[in-house]
């Protein structure tokens, strides 16, 4: 046996060979949390590489190689013992970045080829480099030789190629470029292996084990610590009572390890990466050739650091109320990527360089930051470096307040200017960018501005986010909108386009009754609010796209008052970053989908001509051909934009998975709409406002509604006593099986859940769908499968895809598998027939069947 460590690209690269993974291995099954966590190491090492760093690589596993009963002297054959996982990754990540390449780049997309995918001069299966399971191999060799000409339900292979080639197209964001040629190096050079090589006869499955049997491993601050006591033999007693155990006492052992990597970085280190501490520190210790003395410093200053640190995590320790109220709104951001830059300014402030005042004002230069780019869309991954970089970059002379306001207006870290701002309060979707907490965060401010003299209580109010015009606007609505729009626009192309849009939204704490109702019912409820910004709505005669498009008018004039803007004279990208968000929404669409430019242009805040002109003339856009007129027709003006492309559009949509009804248009059920757009690339699950019930829900007092009761009252209001007592009967089996019904604590839209455990405990709590009334067009049924993507066992896309199966075999229901990543609706009134109930019952039986399983699987 020989084990060597070694990289992507030696191990594959050079003669004719192959890995072969046995048939008794298991499929493929990364999925897209393993995915995300890879991506992050690869760009981490491509930023090492642009600075010029050869030392750090990321150590990605082990490979266990057996020779195969196949192999000859003149093709090797390896079977792949361990690490199969890793290996069909990284190829499709190549597959990904040779095809995102091809138009621009046709010679390095063979290089990329013959180097890493395919042996050139064999056949058959012997032309793949890598061949996966007889199970994964249609995908996989479709992927690598192209073209796609059918995708498999469940199939892991193609999500996770789908996952990079929407991550290449966002990593060309121009608010942080990253090069693709170093992201392919930092592939194949910088992610080692440790490639175990068994001769025949070994015991590999004994190496697997061995390699595998790995314990709980010693925290960064552990190991730290351990280190700096051991230099410290005689001092180390007094110095751990005197101020590593009150250190310790207030600060979780993670808050510890966060703080010691702060201080790295306030020294000015904004290179090193938090699970490079250990190293890094000691590095430093042992080229200083640290005395007793200096390790008794460090120690003293994270001591006096943790004080200032405590007071991030926890504001109300602030005595300075204007500083304390500026970190408390950081806090609710969740912005601890701004710690370097927030500890340099107590630290600062601590030994006198600046007073409270100039505190708060550096620090609301650190919130108009944060707060202009969310509202402008500016993607957030690149703040960490921009912060990370604060310590060392900032301006020596001048004070600090000015050289951080100069520092965050550079050119290359897309501060948005008063005018972006307002273009985007008027026309961006603000409701589908950003966490649910900063939105509300973002309203709250805005109401505070009217400085009213009776303030609302934020901390006790139940306040949600309320769309004014609906979601789902009833026909009073859309007659109303119709006086509003302009040529060749629909009264639903007009409501797509403002629903999200900020001029539209406000908090409130109203009853639920009225969520959907003409304004002319809300304006009463409205006029009581104690918000000043709901009284100035319900002031409004009418509520249509001139009165959003004012409102936006006026909360963008309060916005450019309450953070500030960045110094002029910075060149800006702004649309350029429009249609870069386009390409990354494009990049993601499912398999078996397609969008219209009405709903890609609601999704970007544009308008549908600027998209079909764009997408005319601009060639190497993914999917542009996908794009289609909202009646599901090829536009007139589309062609492709190359002449290699060409071919017939609509053999092209067959291909990909698009089905054509009888009248020749894309079948309805496949569209994407704007809101199923934001959800493509949204980065995270925590967009229900809310409303995921964290625990059972405690019944009403004597004489009041419960949330139980709210909900069936407005389901009763608009379905047909068959769909409630069907329902009803719905919620009585789920509770037989074990679950129990939460209702979301949303007091405008209510809602039910379906739930298994507790949502409140991580990796516990499930639900399989939500129930929402339909505030006038019927109730429906929620099909979360982005969320049980990121839950055991439904994380296994295979079981999802048998999920969507079962589902359509009720009547009346046909979910697209393009949609088994977001959250598709299915009518409640399916369960008026009783072949659809009991068909229903016995897929949420396998549902929890499969749940339990979990943990004996």
């Amino acid at each position: 046996m020989q084990a060597k460590e070694t990289l992507f690209a030696d191990l594959v690269q050079g003669k004719a060979q192959q890995f072969q993974v046995p048939l008794y291995q298991r499929t493929y099954s990364w999925t897209e949390k393993q995915l995300r966590q890879l991506w992050s190491d690869i760009l981490e090492q491509a930023e090492l590489i642009e600075r010029g760093e050869k030392a750090n690589t990321h150590f990605l596993g082990s490979v266990v190689l057996a020779p195969s009963p196949q192999n000859d002297v003149t093709f090797a054959r390896w079977l792949v013992v361990d690490g199969q996982q890793r290996l069909t990754t990284l190829s499709l990540a190549l597959a990904a970045i040779r095809d995102h390449i091809r138009d621009a780049s046709p010679r390095d997309a063979e290089r990329i080829d013959e180097q890493y995918l395919i042996n050139k001069w064999q056949t058959g299966s012997d032309h793949l480099r890598l061949l996966p399971t007889q199970a994964d191999r249609p995908q996989f060799a479709a992927h690598v030789r192209g073209p796609l000409t059918e995708q498999a339900a469940g199939s892991g292979v193609g999500a996770a190629y789908s996952f990079f080639r929407r991550k290449l197209v966002e990593a060309a964001d121009p608010a942080a470029p990253q090069d693709v040629f170093r992201i392919e190096q930092a592939i194949t050079s910088r992610l080692t292996l440790v490639a175990v090589t068994a001769d025949r006869g070994d015991n590999v499955h004994r190496i697997f084990e061995s390699l595998n049997n790995t314990g709980r491993q010693l925290s960064q601050a552990d190991l730290l610590r351990n280190y700096l006591f051991m230099k410290l033999p005689t001092r180390g007693e007094d110095i751990y009572e005197t101020y590593w155990l009150p250190l310790q006492g207030s600060l979780s052992n993670e808050e510890l390890e966060q703080l010691m990597w702060l201080q790295l970085v306030l020294d000015g280190d904004d290179r090193v990466r938090r699970q490079d501490l250990y190293a890094a520190q000691q590095h430093r210790f042992e080229r200083g050739k640290a005395t007793e003395e200096d390790i008794e410093g460090y120690i003293r200053e994270l001591h006096r650091s943790a004080a200032l640190f405590r007071r991030l995590l926890h504001p109300e320790e602030e005595p300075d109320t204007s500083v304390r109220a500026h970190l408390h709104r950081m806090n609710v951001w969740q912005a601890q990527v701004t710690y370097p830059a927030l500890m340099l300014l107590l630290d600062r402030r601590e030994r006198g360089a600046l007073d409270s005042s100039d505190t708060a004002r550096a620090m609301s230069y650190i919130e108009s930051f944060l707060v202009r780019r969310m509202i402008c869309r500016v993607p957030p991954n690149s703040l960490s470096r921009i912060f990370q970089a604060v310590p060392g970059q900032l301006p020596l002379d001048v004070p600090v307040a000015d050289g951080l306001h100069q520092l965050l207006s550079a050119d290359n870290r897309f501060w948005p200017s008063d005018d972006e701002l307002r273009d985007k309060i008027r026309k961006a979707p603000f409701y589908q960018f950003g966490r649910p907490q900063q939105r509300k965060m973002v309203l709250r401010r805005l109401e505070e501005s009217y400085e009213h003299p009776e303030p609302v209580d934020f901390a006790a109010a139940q306040l949600t986010i309320e769309h004014v015009m609906p979601q789902s606007p009833g026909d009073d609505w859309l007659r109303m909108l119709s006086e509003d729009v302009a040529d060749g626009e629909r009264a639903e192309d007009l409501h797509a386009r403002l629903q999200h849009t900020l001029g539209n939204l406000t908090l409130t704490a109203v009853n639920s009754e009225l969520s959907n109702h003409p304004f002319e019912r809300k304006q009463g409820l409205l006029q009581g609010s104690h918000l000043e910004m709901n009284r100035r709505i319900a002031a409004t005669e009418r509520w249509g796209a001139k009165e959003i498009l004012a409102r936006a008018d006026e909360l963008a004039d309060r916005a450019v008052a309450l953070w500030p803007a960045p110094l002029r004279g910075v060149g800006r990208a702004e649309r350029s970053r429009d249609w870069h968000l386009a390409h990354q929404v494009l990049a993601a669409l499912p398999h078996g989908t397609w969008t219209s430019y009405g709903d890609l242009a609601a999704f970007l805040g544009s308008g549908a001509q600027a998209v079909g002109n764009h997408l005319a003339g601009t060639p190497g856009v993914a999917n542009a051909h996908r794009v289609l007129t909202s009646e599901g027709r090829v536009s007139e003006g589309f062609r492709w934009p190359s002449e290699d492309e060409g071919g017939d559009v609509r053999s092209r949509l067959t291909t990909d998975g698009v089905r054509f009804t009888v009248a020749g248009s894309a079948d309805p059920v496949q569209r994407l709409t704007a809101d199923d757009l934001a959800l493509l690339v949204a980065e995270d699950d925590d967009r229900t406002e809310g409303q995921v019930p964290a625990q059972r829900p405690p019944g009403g007092s004597q004489g009041e509604e419960t949330r139980a009761d709210r909900f069936f009252r407005q389901l009763a209001a608009d379905d047909s006593p068959e769909t409630v007592e069907a329902v009803r009967a719905l919620f009585a089996h789920w509770e037989k099986l074990g679950g129990w019904i939460g209702h979301g604590a949303g007091q405008v839209t209510t809602s039910a859940f379906l739930m298994l455990g507790e949502a409140g405990a991580p990796g516990r709590g499930i639900w399989p769908m939500t129930l929402y009334p339909g505030g006038g067009r019927g109730g429906t049924a929620e099909v979360v499968f982005q969320y049980m993507a990121a839950r055991e066992p439904f994380t296994d896309r295979a079981l999802r895809t048998e999920l969507l199966t079962r589902l359509n075999e009720l009547e009346g229901v046909d979910i697209p598998e393009g949609k088994l990543d977001l959250r598709p609706n299915v009518r409640l009134s399916v369960l008026e027939q009783e072949h659809n109930r009991e068909r229903l019952a016995g897929t949420l039986t396998w549902f929890r069947d499969r749940w339990e399983e979990r943990g004996t699987a």
